[in-house]
């Protein structure tokens, strides 16, 4: 059974009531496991039964980092980052795939536990809270119910690999202050190669176009897809969201199984990085650090 989503809100009413409409919206996303269409595979599994799609997550949510980090885009520094466990995305070069591929890594989500360490991140400096995974999306009840126990004041982040339905879109609408969503390949045939996953193209440029929160959308710049990935991405976005704030990140790293396809068995060469700032400056990019 499908679920009917709740209507989008005007952002400062919902910041203002943020914990409330949380709380009511990670109660529906739990009964939406049942069945669960929270990203683009659209598996309609029953994960409170056992059942798993192809994420493979049940309807526990566990992570696997929850700490202060200094390593993301600068505005949002510092960041208390907390790490979820499991992807509906399987990319043979995630920097952390054996637990962002793996729902059952980690520890236990205690939802109290992870808010009152956030609560106290912010009390020591930290700038942000951020969620991210693998991948939130797939962890939607738990997210939320996070969000509920966090005071309005807290500055949210969303870090997404922006493959969500729109029923997630509605119970995210709101909810967190920046979304940092990867736009990670350029065309279908280098992301079903890559990450095994159809229709990426429509599916992230849909969840872009329709982000209401501040966007930074971030692009990892692979060895060899220079023109197949990240011309056209850029191309798009100087069409479509010409003063989003993009964030060109040049530390790929051949981790996990990117052995499996030979351009990406080393880092980006100098020369491909340099190509790839040429076209942000020649598309008039907004890049950031």
């Amino acid at each position: 059974m499908r679920m009917t989503c709740p209507d989008s809100l005007e952002p400062r009413a919902a910041r203002m009531n943020r914990p409330l409409i949380a709380g009511a919206r990670a109660r529906l996303a739990r009964a939406m496991l049942a069945d669960c269409r929270l990203c683009a595979h659209d598996c309609g599994v029953n994960r409170l039964a056992g059942e798993s799609g192809r994420c493979r997550a049940g309807a526990e949510t566990r992570f696997f980092s929850a700490q202060i980090e200094v390593g993301d885009e600068l505005e949002l520094l510092p960041t208390f980052a907390i790490a979820l466990s499991g992807c509906d995305l399987r990319c043979d070069f995630c920097i952390t795939g054996s637990s962002s591929w793996n729902p059952r890594a980690g520890a236990r989500f205690d939802v109290a536990d992870v808010a009152a360490g956030a609560r106290l991140a912010i009390e020591e400096g930290a700038l942000t809270i951020q969620l991210l995974g693998g991948e939130p999306t797939i962890h939607l009840p738990a997210a939320l119910a996070l969000v509920a126990q966090l005071p309005v004041t807290a500055k949210l982040v969303w870090k997404t690999n922006a493959h969500g339905s729109w029923q997630s879109r509605q119970l995210l609408d709101g909810m967190f202050d920046v979304w940092v969503a990867d736009f990670k390949f350029g065309n279908d045939d280098c992301a079903l190669r890559l990450a095994r996953v159809e229709r990426y193209i429509e599916t992230v440029q849909q969840n872009l176009l329709s982000t209401r929160s501040e966007l930074i959308v971030r692009h990892l710049l692979m060895p060899g897809h220079i023109d197949c990935c990240w011309r056209p991405v850029a191309e798009w976005l100087a069409a479509q969201l010409p003063r989003v704030k993009v964030s060109l990140r040049a530390g790929f790293w051949p981790a996990w199984r990117s052995a499996r396809h030979p351009e990406l068995r080393r880092t980006v060469p100098a020369d491909q990085q340099e190509r790839a700032v040429c076209i942000a400056r020649d598309l008039n990019l907004n890049l950031i650090q």
